[in-house]
């Protein structure tokens, strides 16, 4: 069961007390960076670095589409604004209502508790209408060729993996995903918003950077200055990040995935993540990665979102293990049907 205890990373600890505040995104493509709010200084830590410290969600990017609806062909991501985004926006909420319908049931118009189930105020506070930023017509690039095989190679290699939300086959726990098992989501999946479980924490020390993740309850201590990468046989699920400061923004590069959670399909010993965290107003960092693996996509793309500064939204405990029944469950009905099966060609 999820409670509201907090761990603190060590000697990282030392939390921004913060006010929500949103800006919408400025024209950012590639490595371009995000626009500061106007007439506002971002804060230092004691050391000098930009703080980018506290507690944030995504939770109101839950049902942004990462690539650009049809609706808006031929259009960039920062000229949906405005009226034209609150009405994107309406709709979304509108579309999410009618899949979750009992929800009209609850008097308060929002139901707490489990995220899974849904804010109804969450997606309305959505600040744009879909990730992409590059390439400009807001798509993931094309598979390669070798991409394609190798993607084919690992659906033949594992022809019973499904996920808990599929009707299987069940027949070991290598059937299901390593969501499902309470491993891991890979990066950058553990940040990108989902169901529930959108909560972050960044702390700050001389010469590190921590994240802690509510998914699954993982945490990234990222080296700063330019340490080298750990060794090309070591790899990691959320990969070997090491960064550095560009002025106000933190560039981290992620290298060393390993095969198994390699995020899209990616070559995990190609695979290079870039992302770039700068704080744009006084309760938001903008977020965005550059994925590059030329042996999966044509060329490289990037995605961005806010993250809001919320302390109302903590990192709460993630007991996946002690309540994954999921597993144990499904495999057991599978074994039953199975046995249901045989007894009945026996007939």
């Amino acid at each position: 069961m999820r409670t509201r205890s907090q761990n603190v990373i060590g000697t990282l600890a030392a939390m921004a007390a913060v006010v929500s505040f949103a800006v919408p995104i400025a024209a950012q493509d590639g490595g371009r960076k995000p626009a500061v709010k106007a007439g506002w200084k971002p804060p230092r830590t004691p050391w000098g670095d930009p703080d980018l410290q506290g507690n944030f969600t995504n939770k109101y990017e839950q049902g942004t589409p990462m690539e650009r609806p049809a609706q808006f062909e031929g259009r960039r991501v920062q000229d949906i604004n405005g009226e034209e985004l609150t009405g994107v926006l309406k709709k979304r909420q509108e579309d999410s209502d009618a899949r979750a319908p009992f929800l009209a049931g609850d008097p308060t118009g929002r139901i707490r508790g489990n995220a899974a189930f849904g804010d109804r105020g969450n997606i309305t506070q959505g600040h744009r209408a879909w990730m992409i930023v590059d390439p400009p017509d807001g798509k993931i690039p094309p598979a390669t060729a070798e991409a394609q095989k190798r993607a084919a190679d690992r659906a033949a290699a594992r022809p019973g993996r499904a996920s808990s939300f599929s009707n299987g086959p069940f027949n070991s726990l290598l059937d299901f995903s390593l969501y499902d098992r309470c491993i891991t989501r890979g990066f950058p999946g553990s940040m990108l918003p989902a169901i529930y479980g959108d909560s972050y924490q960044i702390v700050q020390g001389p010469g590190y950077v921590g994240i802690r993740y509510e998914m699954i309850h993982e945490t990234r201590v990222i080296p700063l200055d330019h340490h080298a990468h750990v060794g090309k046989s070591i790899g990691l699920d959320m990969g070997d990040a090491r960064g550095h400061w560009d002025g106000e923004t933190l560039v981290v590069e992620t290298t060393n995935f390993r095969d198994r959670s390699a995020y899209r399909n990616a070559n995990a010993e190609t695979l290079r993540l870039v992302e770039r965290f700068t704080r744009t107003a006084p309760a938001t960092v903008e977020w965005a990665v550059t994925v590059d693996d030329t042996s999966t996509w044509v060329r490289p793309w990037t995605f961005s979102l806010p993250l809001t500064m919320n302390d109302a939204e903590p990192v709460l405990e993630y007991a996946c293990h002690e309540g994954n029944y999921a597993v144990h469950n499904m495999l057991s009905a599978t074994r039953a049907e199975d046995q249901a099966a045989a007894e009945a060609a026996k007939k």
